[in-house]
């Protein structure tokens, strides 16, 4: 499948649709769960979404095929949601008051719930310590890609995923989230 990769996007490059659709199918999913985990809302996720495989289409070309296509994907759909990030704090916040769930047990909402925390927990952070966080544990890279993605010191990675857990935990334990002291 890694393999195929290559071809697809010198495919993609020498301007067949059929072959760019087929790379969008193979990456919307990781892409748009991402886009979800760093937005929290459906409608800027799809968004997001879409704006990414654009700038992936305009810039395919600038992808370096020594190096995973994945986290080059998932960087340009963090850089994404970034942007949204900072034009959202510029204009007033509008929650819906009430958040469909698909299934109603109390484990889901507590789930649910812990997840949102999570995610204004995570706006409230450094962009460099948000931006290592999510690649480590949403995009599942290990620090030694984050580092090379980012283009800092390995130590550097290391140190920011630190410092967004334990702010992140900070920030839980104020609200009355998480119980206990951040010791650490």
């Amino acid at each position: 499948m890694a393999d195929e990769l290559p071809m697809l996007v010198t495919q993609c490059l020498a301007g067949d649709e059929f072959s760019f659709s087929t790379l969008i199918e193979r990456f919307r999913g990781q892409v748009y769960g991402l886009c979800y985990r760093m937005l929290g809302q459906r409608e800027d996720a799809e968004d997001a979404t879409q704006e990414t495989f654009v700038r992936v289409a305009k810039n395919l070309h600038r992808w370096d095929p020594t190096r995973k296509f994945e986290p080059w994907l998932m960087t340009i759909a963090g850089n994404r949601c970034r942007t949204r990030l900072s034009k959202r704090k510029r204009r007033p916040t509008h929650f819906p008051l009430e958040v469909p769930i698909a299934d109603d047990s109390v484990e889901v909402r507590k789930g649910h719930q812990m997840a949102e925390e999570i995610n204004l927990a995570l706006d409230g952070i450094r962009c460099e310590y948000r931006t290592a966080f999510q690649m480590f544990h949403f995009s599942e890279m290990g620090y030694a890609e984050i580092a090379a993605d980012l283009k800092v010191p390995l130590g550097t990675v290391k140190t920011w995923v630190h410092r967004a857990r334990r702010e992140i935990v900070t920030t839980l334990q104020n609200r009355g989230v998480l119980c206990g002291k951040n010791d650490r």
